[in-house]
C-alpha cells in the first residue's frame, strides 16, 4: 500500500514526531511505500522518501501568523491536491495538523474518497488549549461538547486573547464541519483514557481505536546501573509540570535532578533555579538524541514524569520500562503489548 503520514513538524520535536518517523519505517519494513507532508523548518530530517512541504507558520513568535490560514489554508490545500495527485496514497494517515497545518488538507482527501486514518497524540479535537489547562495551568474540561467560548474567555491559549480567541474559532469550524466525526474515517489514541475523553465529547466509539505508543524493545538492550540522579526527559512546557518537580526537589538535600529536553519553559526553569541556587543540583541537558537518552535513562536512579495535564502515553516511559526490563532478559520476555512469564 502507499501511505501519506502527515505532522506539521518534520523532526523530532516531541512524542508525535517519534512516533511519525518510527511509523514510517514500521511501515516500509512491512513493505508499504510511504511519503510525507509536513511544514517547512531548517531542522526538518531527510528521509530519502518522496517529501511535500508547505510554509512555515510560527504560533509561538507570531512572525508568520495570519489568522485565517490557522483556520482555512488554500495555499495548504493546493499542495495538498499536488501530493495527492503525485504519490497517489491508498490511506492518509494524519498526526498533528491542526492550526499549522490547517482543516484545508482535508477536503482534498475527502473528494478523492481516500480513507483518512488520525492519531490523536493530544485533546485538541476537545480543547482549544490542546493540554485541557485553563489559563491557570488548572485541569479543564469547560469545553467540552463545544464550549469552546470558555477559552476564549479565560485566554487558555498562551494566555492570549487574539490566540485564544483564534483557539475556539478554530475549534467551532471543526465542529460544525464534522472534522472528526464524520470527515476523518478512523480514530487512534495512544490511550484508552483519550479514547473515553473523545467518545464524552461525542465523538462514535466504533471509529476510535485505543491503540498504545510502540518501540522496538531490540533497540534498548543496554546495562544499567545508578548513577544517583533523578531524570526527566520531554518537552519544556508548562503542562509537563517541571517547575512544580523543581519545587518539590528544593526540598530534598543532598540529591541531583537532570532535565533532557527544550522548549518555551526553558527561561523559566532557569530563572527558578538560580533563584533557589540549585546550579549544582541541576543540570540542563537541553535536546539529546535517541542514543543519548538511552543513556541517560541506563544510568539514572529513576525516571519522574511530573506532568499536571493528562497524559497520553509518553516515550519517556516506555523507554525507561524497555531498558530497565531488558536487564530481566533471562526470566522474562517483555514488550509493548504483552509479558508472558
Amino acid at each position: 500500500m502507499k501511505i501519506l503520514l502527515v505532522n506539521k513538524f518534520h523532526y523530532l520535536k516531541g512524542g508525535s514526531e517519534k512516533y511519525y518517523f518510527e511509523l514510517a519505517e514500521l511501515l516500509k519494513e512491512h513493505g508499504h511505500t510511504v511519503a510525507f507532508f509536513s511544514m517547512k523548518n531548517d531542522k526538518n530530517i531527510k528521509t530519502g522518501d518522496k517529501e511535500y512541504f508547505v510554509d512555515e507558520i510560527d504560533l509561538n513568535t507570531g512572525s508568520k501568523l495570519k489568522a485565517l490560514d490557522i483556520i482555512y489554508s488554500k495555499a495548504n490545500e493546493k499542495l495538498m491536491e499536488k501530493a495527492l495527485d503525485e504519490f497517489k496514497p491508498d490511506i492518509v494517515h494524519i498526526n498533528n495538523f491542526q492550526r499549522q497545518l490547517s482543516a484545508s488538507i482535508i477536503n482534498p482527501i475527502k473528494k478523492k474518497n481516500i480513507p483518512i486514518v488520525f492519531t490523536a497524540h493530544d485533546l485538541q479535537a476537545i480543547c482549544p488549549n490542546i493540554s485541557m489547562l485553563n489559563g491557570k495551568n488548572e485541569v479543564c474540561e469547560k469545553c467540552m461538547k463545544g464550549k469552546y467560548i470558555n477559552c476564549a474567555k479565560k485566554k487558555c491559549v498562551k494566555s492570549s486573547g487574539l490566540k485564544s480567541l483564534l483557539g475556539a474559532v478554530e475549534g467551532y469550524y471543526y465542529r460544525i464541519n464534522n472534522i472528526y466525526t464524520k470527515k476523518i474515517d478512523y480514530i487512534i489514541t495512544p490511550s484508552y483514557f483519550y479514547k473515553d475523553k473523545l467518545i464524552e465529547d461525542g465523538i462514535s466509539k466504533d471509529k476510535i481505536k485505543g491503540i498504545h505508543n510502540f518501540i522496538d524493545i531490540n533497540l534498548y538492550d543496554v546495562k544499567t546501573s545508578d548513577g544517583g540522579y533523578a531524570l526527566y526527559i520531554g518537552r519544556l512546557v508548562k503542562e509537563k509540570g517541571i517547575i512544580d518537580l523543581l519545587k518539590a526537589f528544593n526540598k530534598v538535600e543532598k540529591s541531583r535532578l537532570y532535565i533532557a529536553g527544550d522548549g518555551p519553559e526553558r527561561q523559566e526553569i532557569q530563572k527558578y533555579i538560580k533563584n533557589n541556587k540549585l546550579e549544582e543540583r541541576v543540570l540542563l541537558l537541553g535536546h539529546l538524541s535517541g542514543q543519548e537518552i538511552k543513556e541517560k535513562i541506563s544510568n539514572c536512579s529513576f525516571v519522574v514524569v511530573p506532568s499536571i495535564w493528562y497524559e497520553n502515553c509518553p516515550y519517556s516511559i516506555l523507554e525507561t520500562l524497555a531498558i530497565r526490563q531488558t536487564n530481566y532478559r533471562s526470566k522474562y520476555c517483555w514488550n509493548t503489548w504483552t509479558c508472558k512469564g
